[in-house]
């Protein structure tokens, strides 16, 4: 789900070469659903192996990863741990969003609507356990930091960047990163290269969006951000307020500039909201500056071959001649972290 204010966030295009050498920690969940709803066969299921366990994730983020640590990335995954209570709308509206789809799926199955297959199957997406546990191993295999956060995998991210040095940015499709005060926000970085559209294909550039820039391009602070946010609907409030966009919310907080006279300023617009869509503001507000985060250490693991193998080929049937074929890349990358190394001693 997710905030949207792409109509009025400023953005930069840039090349992956723009990050060689750079560390970038990456909202695990949010590109889990990602390749779950992208990689897909003609009629919409995702990929699977012979006992039908979904391989479209293991796919995505070996082959994906694999073409970031060619050009020099350091990529570490941050896992989602425990939501906050204030999510559980956003997991409520999400269950309800994804039995619709298997109704609406089933109907164009039964019709040979191989299109409507495709469309409604990307919204029934799960993680479960077992996917996320093998994602880590996958990840850990391939000499990707994993970390598990205690709550909110984007927030833990936003807060890495802001703290540790040696991280450059936070990774995500979400906008909600600015919101924790990612200092730097890159979007798009492992979709694929092209995107199909209605007059053909089009290239898909990474874009990085500096909250500083942002804060001064819209002459607001962050607290009147985080605001704006809840004006429109963020996770923890998904309606937001019924009748205010990007472009009014914008001109609300800056009108009334102190969050206090901001949803003063909207107190009756915000009680004849429907029980089911009210919110707390504070609270949310809150959730935003003081969100559930740890100083936690990056440690990147070796490249482990002989796994990234077992994973794919033995348990999953992945092709041994592709999966090799990237091996010979991830080698290519370990020899040049060796001549790194040797560098630094010279």
């Amino acid at each position: 789900m997710g905030l949207n204010i792409r109509e009025i966030i400023p953005r930069k295009d840039i090349e992956i070469s723009d990050l060689k050498g750079k560390t970038i920690c990456l909202d695990a969940y949010n590109v889990l659903y990602q390749f779950l709803s992208s990689i897909r066969q003609m009629d919409g299921t995702p990929l699977m192996d012979s006992r039908k366990r979904v391989t479209s994730h293991l796919s995505g983020l070996f082959y994906r990863n694999v073409s970031l640590l060619s050009d020099g990335l350091k990529l570490v995954y941050v896992f989602d741990g425990k939501p906050p209570l204030l999510k559980g709308k956003t997991h409520e509206i999400r269950e309800e969003g994804r039995d619709n789809a298997v109704k609406k799926y089933e109907e164009a199955k039964d019709s040979e609507d191989i299109s409507g297959m495709k469309r409604y199957s990307s919204q029934m997406i799960r993680l479960d356990k077992e996917m996320l546990d093998e994602s880590k191993e996958l990840l850990s295999a391939m000499g990707i930091g994993v970390i598990q956060a205690p709550s909110e995998g984007e927030a833990e991210a936003a807060h890495l960047a802001r703290i540790k040095e040696e991280v450059y940015a936070s990774a995500s499709q979400d906008y909600d990163s600015l919101l924790f005060g990612a200092p730097l926000l890159i979007r798009n970085l492992t979709l694929a290269k092209k995107r199909k559209t209605f007059s053909g294909y089009v290239e898909v550039k990474p874009e990085i969006i500096d909250l500083d820039k942002v804060l001064n391009g819209l002459e607001i602070n962050l607290d009147q951000l985080i605001c704006l946010g809840i004006l429109i609907g963020t996770d923890y409030n998904p309606k937001g307020i019924p009748g205010i966009g990007q472009k009014r919310a914008l001109d609300i907080v800056r009108k009334y500039k102190q969050p206090v006279l901001i949803f003063e300023s909207l107190e009756d617009q915000m009680m004849n909201l429907s029980e089911q869509d009210r919110f707390d503001w504070k609270e949310i507000f809150k959730l935003f500056h003081q969100h559930d985060v740890k100083d936690e250490d990056i440690i990147f693991s070796k490249i482990d071959e002989n796994k990234i193998k077992e994973i794919l080929i033995e348990r999953h049937e992945f092709s041994e001649e592709r999966v090799e074929k990237q091996l010979e890349k991830l080698r290519g990358v370990k020899e040049k972290q060796k001549q790194k190394g040797l560098d630094n001693w010279i």
